[in-house]
């Protein structure tokens, strides 16, 4: 198995340099590993007091941030290694402020992992969510490291509970404690032998939490609505934009509408700028007044959607018909009602939502159509599905405090 493993790892890293040939975010996950373990060495050197906090990527170091922050509050003598497995996190982030270093995580080799360990020596390690690298968990287990994960989430068809999954349980025993989102990954954990597990839950939703009141207020937005419902599009996908562009040009209820898509590249944005009928203005460098009178304000530049789903009234996040849906605490946390694509199980957050009414999962085009007239003209059922949203997560929030509370130097 472990061979198994190393030539995986093997593998993948000649993909993405076949891959780097022709697509810029492979070349900068290749580019930003060159001579990587000499740039940590010179940046590390004389540093004897390092935290290591490792995210797979930017979604990951959102979640994982509250905790970073917290922590860096709490024990201010203590410095940060920042790691990331992707350029979208890396490449977004290696200039936060809360932090003291940030690197590319060298490849999961057992070379590779024994050199960063000796380089950083790090007191106590964070994982956030995901990512089971055994050659490092390996490493940091031989070290006897304090070794902790947090927000993960374990489900039955993951391969440490397979008959065949014994590496990868092996590679669980370098957890000092788990810090999981819900019950069943407790009892997974535990039927696999491990009891030092608790359930704390998700710290997004501290983020989000956060992110709501820190929020930018965009004076531009402020008279957008104009008496009238406004519909947020957030993170969406060609297919999520077929379903709402066709819903635009049709309807004739009385939304003003923002799409905020999760690509923003001059072409996709002039394939969606180009299929609206109805009055539209791109966010980018547009006047109050421009903006006022459109019906549909497209946004053509990023991180301005978390400030944004503060002007909505109902939110639609894209991915469902992809790999999985967005962040759909942003909009929750806002009291509005929360609708997405079909691909949203692996998200707890999502079915909770669902449940309790927050949020609804449609499949074709004439679901959609009907969710979004239902709320256009029910706006009691849409205030309450909204505050159903907040209430949640209000409700779900302070995994950060159990977290450091449970953390043992």
């Amino acid at each position: 198995m472990i061979l198994f493993y190393n030539l995986s790892i093997f593998f993948y890293t000649l993909l993405v340099r076949f891959a780097s040939l022709f697509n810029p975010k492979a070349k900068q996950w290749l580019d930003g590993r060159k001579s990587i373990l000499a740039k940590i060495e010179a940046a590390v050197k004389g540093e004897s007091n390092l935290v290591w906090f490792h995210s797979a990527s930017l979604g990951e170091f959102e979640q994982g941030r509250p905790v970073i922050e917290a922590f860096k509050k709490k024990h201010p003598d203590y410095k940060i290694v920042l790691t990331f497995f992707s350029p979208s996190g890396y490449e977004i982030r290696k200039n936060y402020g809360d932090v003291d270093f940030v690197f590319y995580l060298p490849v999961d080799t057992k070379r590779n992992a024994k050199a960063f360990i000796r380089l950083i020596n790090p007191k106590m390690v964070f994982f956030i969510k995901y990512e089971f690298w055994y050659h490092y968990l390996n490493e940091l287990r031989k070290n006897e490291v304090p070794t902790y994960i947090f927000s993960t989430i374990f489900r039955p068809k993951q391969i440490f509970f397979k008959p065949y999954g014994g590496l990868y349980r092996k590679i669980l025993n370098a957890f000092t404690h788990f810090f999981v989102q819900n019950q069943e990954s407790i009892d997974l954990l535990k039927g696999i032998g491990f009891e030092n597990v608790s359930l704390a839950g998700d710290t997004r939703f501290d983020r989000v939490y956060s992110i709501a009141k820190q929020a930018t207020v965009l004076p531009q937005l402020e008279d957008f609505a104009q008496g009238r419902p406004v519909m947020i599009a957030g993170s969406t996908w060609p297919k999520d934009e077929e379903h709402i562009i066709k819903y635009i040009n049709a309807s004739k209820t009385d939304y003003k509408y923002i799409i905020a898509a999760h690509e923003v590249d001059e072409n996709h944005i002039s394939n969606i700028v180009s299929a609206i009928e109805k009055p539209y203005v791109r966010f980018t460098n547009a006047t109050k007044a421009e903006i006022d009178a459109a019906e549909v304000l497209v946004v053509d530049c990023i991180g301005v959607l978390s400030s944004l789903y503060r002007y909505g009234d109902i939110s639609y996040i894209g991915g469902g018909f992809g790999r999985g849906i967005h962040n759909t605490l942003e909009a929750a946390c806002y009291g509005m009602p929360v609708i997405f694509g079909p691909n949203y199980h692996k998200f707890k957050e999502a079915k909770d939502l669902i449940a309790l009414g927050g949020a609804h999962s449609y499949e074709n085009y004439e679901e959609l159509n009907s969710l979004f007239d239902f709320y256009h003209d029910d706006v009691d059922a849409r205030k309450k599905s909204g505050a159903s949203s907040k209430n949640y997560v209000d409700e779900m929030r302070g995994a950060t405090d159990k977290i450091l509370y449970t953390i043992k130097f």
